[in-house]
């Protein structure tokens, strides 16, 4: 049995990743400051005896002895991360040196969860690792988008300079249960306003491209990274694309909405299209993603239901 600390655990993908490993048999501990997180992303779990919440925010260090770490703390739609954007920088900047600063005490391999958004709107297509991205440093979306490059940055000075044992995923769009319904990402907002046959809102003229991992699929190669001897930074997302245009008739027709399409202005640095190069998670770690996004959205929606 392994000890291990889920930071960011109460959030949509943090759940799921705490369930999983409390399944493979492990002792998890849950650490949130519940900012975008939510007790009701984990309350099923709370009555396993290996299951622990910490309510304490990243951003200042906590002394705790574990094996493993999977650092997800951050806000990540834009309206989270965009409404308190110096937080958004602390989190993840202070939020990595103070996980790294555990690992490097404890000997724990750390996890960090990176995004496909240090691409910035990206001028190759699709990206690979070694992209550097196309990142506007000043913009409203920078506190993020350049937020998690400096947590990069340190996950790889720790580890030449300290020998920290770390492993770095770039996450691109992922989606499923226990997205929070206010968060403003593209799969919520759609079914939410389909549900509720109020107008879907498209921002653009819709031909801007997303690719869309179920969570079942991102949290199996997360574990799978953690478990190889990787350091990454390994893309993890599902590499076939889609138009937001064609997201949204999906939904409709999943559905059965009524609802009419309206189309907005795109908002700044809004990437035009983001698609991962998979090939290295497929050769390292032997993943790729399963689930379709019919499949995906079916369950999404089934979840949805429930909440509108």
């Amino acid at each position: 049995m392994k000890r291990i600390l889920v930071t960011g655990g109460a959030g949509f993908i943090g759940s799921h990743l705490c369930e999983r490993l409390l399944n493979e048999g492990n002792e998890v501990i849950c650490l949130d400051n519940f900012f975008t997180g939510s007790k009701n992303n984990i309350v099923h779990l709370m009555d396993n005896p290996y299951f622990e919440v910490i309510r304490h925010d990243i951003e200042k260090p906590i002394l705790i002895e574990v094996d493993e770490i999977y650092n997800l703390a951050s806000p990540a739609s834009p309206i989270h991360y965009q409404k308190d954007p110096v937080k958004t920088v602390r989190t993840n900047v202070m939020g990595a040196i103070n996980v790294l600063d555990i690992a490097k005490r404890t000997g724990a391999k750390v996890l960090q969860a990176s995004t496909s958004e240090v691409y910035g709107d990206p001028k190759i297509h699709p990206q690979v690792e070694e992209y550097r991205g196309n990142v506007n440093p000043i913009g409203p979306r920078a506190c993020y988008d350049e937020g998690k490059r400096c947590a990069e940055t340190l996950f790889f000075d720790y580890y030449r300079e300290y020998g920290v044992d770390i492993r770095v995923v770039r996450i691109f769009n992922t989606y499923g249960p226990r997205m929070a319904v206010n968060d403003g990402r593209v799969v919520s907002n759609f079914i939410i306003q389909a549900l509720k046959n109020e107008d879907i809102t498209i921002y653009g003229d819709g031909s801007q491209t997303r690719s869309f991992c179920y969570v079942d699929d991102l949290v199996d190669g997360m574990i799978k990274m953690m478990n190889s001897n990787e350091t990454g930074p390994i893309n993890l997302g599902n590499p076939e694309e889609f138009t937001i245009l064609e997201l949204a008739q999906k939904i409709l027709e999943l559905t059965n909405s009524k609802s009419k399409l309206i189309f907005k202005t795109l908002p700044q640095d809004d990437p035009k299209q983001r698609q991962p190069n998979i090939a290295k998670a497929k050769e390292k770690l032997n993943w790729a993603p399963k689930i379709k996004l019919d499949e995906g959205l079916k369950q999404t929606i089934v979840y949805f239901r429930k909440k509108v």
